[in-house]
């Protein structure tokens, strides 16, 4: 019965199609997400023949555009669930393959004489792949290093299936056709894939005192990064000395000269290369605390 009454209005439809192209109200889809796949085809087809004569933004537009996705919703919960074992939420897979069916709406032309669920497959799959290129990976990663990988972990099954221990970079590279270093890039790049909180637990026995985590054993601090904010805040203040006072200071801490050295080249005593050093760094000292006051 329900058949019957779908193919009833795909019929109306398709003689609406014929004598009016001239912006008549569309016959109305009770539920078009109760459609059943074959009747939405059919249904499908008449509504691409009205949304090619209709005028964009108009309301009938509208009205044809949005009933052919609501109609096609199943095809993107078919392609969705090829990825139904990949640990994400199925309904933000769902949404992004609606992205692709829209796409394809957009796009499709009726006059290609190609069956639309052909047509947009290829946008919904490809709309889900894209998002898992882009979310899935815990860093950045190239995508052709993504795809390098997928490549390396079936090259690696393949050979160690049939060598019965796990294969060589030059192994791996012989079978995949490229050189060792791609190789070894991804099998780098494949660890940006998972990652582990800093605060994860080292332990299982979830003891909350003195539970170790991974922070604890990674990284070391380094000293001298606390040096560039230093940097930033004294090149102002090197700009503000006369060329004398930098060339002093070039000499002592670049040049690492001795202050009888640096006398000699100045003409002066090395007591007062001593002085001068020591009033320049106080000068220097004072504009990093912000009390820089007049020379």
């Amino acid at each position: 019965m329900h058949t019957a009454v779908i193919r009833s209005e795909a019929q109306v439809i398709e003689d609406t199609a014929r004598t009016s192209t001239d912006g008549a109200p569309l016959p109305g889809v009770e539920d078009p997400r109760s459609v059943a796949p074959r009747d939405a085809r059919e249904l499908s087809r008449q509504f691409f023949k009205r949304l090619s004569v209709l005028e964009e933004g108009t309301h009938d537009y509208q009205y044809a555009r949005n009933t052919l996705i609501e109609m096609n919703m199943s095809l993107v919960r078919f392609a969705a669930g090829r990825f139904r074992n990949r640990g994400d939420d199925m309904e933000d897979i769902v949404q992004t393959g609606m992205i692709g069916l829209i796409k394809a709406i957009d796009r499709f032309e009726i006059s290609r004489e190609v069956e639309f669920t052909s047509f947009a497959l290829p946008y919904i799959v490809g709309e889900i792949k894209r998002f898992f290129r882009d979310t899935t990976w815990a860093v950045h990663v190239p995508r052709r290093l993504q795809e390098l990988r997928v490549e390396l972990a079936k090259a690696r099954d393949e050979l160690a299936g049939r060598l019965d221990r796990e294969p060589t970079v030059t192994e791996l590279a012989t079978l995949m056709n490229i050189a060792e270093n791609e190789v070894v890039e991804a099998q780098i790049a494949a660890n940006g894939y998972n990652s582990s909180s800093l605060d994860a637990a080292l332990t299982g026995d979830g003891a909350e005192s003195g539970e170790a985590v991974l922070a604890d054993f990674i990284g070391v601090e380094e000293n001298g990064l606390r040096l560039v904010e230093d940097f930033h805040a004294l090149a102002p203040l090197m700009a503000e000395l006369s060329e004398r006072d930098r060339r002093i200071l070039h000499l002592r801490f670049v040049e690492e000269a001795t202050q009888a050295e640096i006398g000699e080249r100045l003409g002066c005593s090395q007591m007062h290369v001593s002085r001068l050093i020591k009033r320049i760094i106080t000068r220097l000292r004072e504009g990093m605390l912000g009390e820089l006051g007049c020379a």
